[in-house]
């Protein structure tokens, strides 16, 4: 636990100015739990975790961001908890035989929205048969595979789920608040496993979207800088941005949801379909899948409302477009990855942010 065990010493070598911003953003501790191991137990905790003093003795790191209180606490023994065996093939096998559902000939098998479909290249519009919004719709890939995605897939998605929003506010003009969100595959939450994404358009963007508008003004109040910016910065210095182009930073987060968190981020006024923006969310959701061998994941798109009226008040002009991805661990395991602490407390995660920004960086550049 190299990596994140001395994220505070990290923190501390770092130029004055950017020392500062990570002590601005985050809160960190670092504690020790402590236990004893009965002789009979002794080969069973040296076959899991590797050995005995890696369990007796385990520093556990926590951080919070200071304006949204997100935060994270890293476990690295989480990660090595025994675990009950994978079905084998399990996965491959409901793709193989969910082949030819309603989503394989979109056009009959789904309902259309009352002003019809948007046609992309590689993708096709319905309407959400079961809506939690106003305005709720499907993004249908061409391929039934939900991991047989490409670069031009990905930014399809972004081009054809921008239109989608772009005719819903057609129809009403007060419904602004866009929100594009992937869950790849049923280990994610995918009820259907043909590959898709889903939309929406309200009127109020969503509790987590809001969360990041209001803690980058109460950064702006009492700092006077950029909480985007300063975020992106202080990753840069701990060496946890793995690509960093045309103004569009990818990150592995200090403060993940759950397991390789990242966070894609724009500029503020940047729309998500800027080939800069949407080539770099296209590349890092390939290498995610390549290098680092996710085979379930969340996406999430967060952006200001997408009226510009409404962009310019309240703070939202400071928000760049954000894309959040999260690994969703094996597809074939039939252990969660989440229970009452993801829920109610905070996310325990195994999986060191530095060893997972050294893993990825070359499968980005790629």
């Amino acid at each position: 636990m190299s990596g994140i065990a001395e994220l505070s010493q990290r923190i501390d070598a770092l130029p004055a100015d950017d020392r500062a911003r990570a002590r601005d953003l985050y809160d960190i501790s670092v504690s020790t739990g402590r236990l004893t191991t009965p002789p009979e137990l002794r080969d069973w905790v040296v076959a899991h975790f590797g050995s005995i003093e890696a369990v007796e003795v385990q520093q556990v790191v926590r951080v919070t961001d200071r304006r949204s209180l997100v935060g994270a606490i890293f476990s690295p023994l989480r990660g090595q908890r025994p675990q009950a065996p994978p079905r084998e093939s399990a996965f491959r096998r409901l793709v193989q035989s969910t082949i030819g559902d309603e989503f394989c000939h979109p056009e009959t098998g789904t309902p259309a929205d009352t002003w019809g479909r948007v046609r992309g290249r590689r993708s096709i519009t319905a309407a959400n048969a079961a809506m939690y919004e106003e305005r709720h719709g499907v993004v249908i890939f061409d391929r039934h595979d939900p991991l047989a995605f490409d670069m031009e897939t990905v930014i399809d998605a972004l081009e054809v789920g921008r239109e989608w929003a772009e005719r819903g506010r057609a129809e009403d003009p007060a419904a602004s608040a866009y929100m594009l969100i992937w869950n790849g595959g049923p280990r994610a939450g995918g009820s259907i496993v043909h590959g898709h994404a889903q939309v929406t358009l309200g009127r109020r963007h969503y509790p987590h979207v809001e969360r990041a508008c209001r803690a980058a003004a109460s950064h702006a109040t009492e700092t006077g800088r950029s909480y985007f910016a300063d975020t992106v910065a202080v990753h840069r210095a701990l060496g946890l941005v793995v690509a960093d182009e045309d103004g569009v930073a990818t990150l592995v987060t200090l403060t993940p949801v759950k397991e390789r968190e990242l966070l894609i981020v724009g500029r503020p006024g940047m729309d998500e379909r800027d080939p800069a923006f949407a080539a770099t969310v296209a590349r890092t959701l390939m290498a995610y899948r390549d290098a680092l061998g996710v085979r379930a994941f969340n996406l999430a798109l967060h952006r200001p409302p997408i009226d510009p009226g409404i962009t310019r008040a309240d703070g939202w002009d400071a928000m760049p477009p954000m894309v959040h991805l999260v690994d969703r661990g094996d597809p074939d395991s039939s252990s969660s990855d989440i229970g009452a602490m993801e829920l109610y407390a905070a996310p325990v995660v195994g999986a060191d942010p530095f060893a997972v920004a050294a893993a990825l960086r070359e499968g980005i550049s790629a």
